[in-house]
């Protein structure tokens, strides 16, 4: 049997301004505080997951709360992030209600062969709205959006490259993803390649944007830190890891983040992939109905609490 990824996991990105951060994306976006944590690997850090009403595996966005200069955009890393609704209506009320809000959006118009709208978060944060028919909003009752706008989940994720072949052949002969189309961008630039894995559809969807005149990114606030993939458990991870080291791929190897268990490995033209696993998931430590109203910490960092609150900032 074929070792496959579900879709998209959760995608992690940058903000240097935390408060504003929660209050765009619970408020604006309309999505759910599911964890209110810090960064496991820098502990003076928020690290603040957004989903839906249920915590959804791929209704994750998640930030990194770092003090750091704005992004440069360019190659080698994650260009746009899609977020799916439910239907051309949505699409349009989003544009109304993004707009209402200051957000400034671009046309809803078609783009890969079907009609999206594109914003930017008040750092600069890429996205794109896109439709998906096939699957149900989860919604989260206490959302400012009404239930039948909200968010449904990520996907697709734009990459930017200078050149395809090493990254394709990393998503399609070590990552078994299924190369299925390619669109053009612009009319000057070179065309998308879209790969999927699993089930398909715009959740599971990588697009692999190839623009060699680019320069490369430099990270900061408004970019994207890496992009999760989604593996059921532990087992299939461990095979995940396995597969990776043996097509020579220098990766972390299994790192317990106790709500997933990852693995992290770059692609060749330097973008962070992880994969992690659905289970156990948010609720590991806190009852669903209060997710992301305190300060939750896995049991190895719990005996760090007053040190680690200490250092952090108000977010209200």
């Amino acid at each position: 049997m074929t070792l496959e990824l579900g879709g998209i996991h959760h995608l992690t990105a940058v903000t240097a301004e935390a408060k504003k951060n929660l209050a765009f994306y619970t408020q604006t976006l309309g999505m759910r505080l599911i964890k209110k944590t810090v960064n496991q690997d820098d502990t003076t850090a928020y690290h603040l997951f957004y989903g839906d009403g249920v915590a959804s595996p791929g209704a994750d966005l998640t930030f990194f709360d770092f003090d750091a200069p704005k992004e440069s955009r360019g190659n080698h890393t994650v260009g746009r992030t899609g977020l799916r609704v439910a239907s051309e209506d949505s699409l349009n009320w989003w544009k109304n209600h993004l707009q209402n809000n200051n957000v400034g959006t671009g046309a809803i118009k078609e783009r890969n062969g079907q009609l999206s709208l594109d914003f930017e978060d008040f750092e600069g944060q890429r996205f794109r709205m896109v439709i998906d028919g096939a699957n149900k909003v989860v919604p989260w009752a206490k959302s400012p959006v009404p239930a039948e706008q909200q968010i449904i989940g990520l996907g697709p994720i734009t990459l930017s490259v200078p050149e395809l072949d090493r990254t394709e052949a990393v998503l399609t002969q070590v990552m078994n993803m299924r190369k299925v189309r390619e669109y053009a961008t612009t009319s000057h630039t070179p065309e998308t390649h879209v790969y999927e894995m699993g089930p398909g559809g715009p959740g599971a969807e990588i697009h692999v944007a190839v623009d060699p005149t680019l320069a490369p990114a430099r990270p900061g606030a408004g970019g994207v830190h890496h992009v999760a993939f989604r593996t059921p458990d532990q087992d299939s991870l461990r095979q995940w890891i396995d597969r990776v080291g043996k097509a020579g791929l220098r990766s972390s190897g299994e790192v317990e983040r106790f709500y997933f268990t990852s693995l992290y490995f770059r692609e060749p033209n330097g973008i962070l992939f992880e994969i992690a696993t659905d289970v156990p998931g948010f609720s590991a430590d806190e009852p669903m109905e209060t997710l992301g109203e305190s300060l939750a910490l896995p049991p190895f960092l719990e005996g760090r609490r007053a040190s680690i609150e200490a250092g952090l900032k108000p977010l209200v």
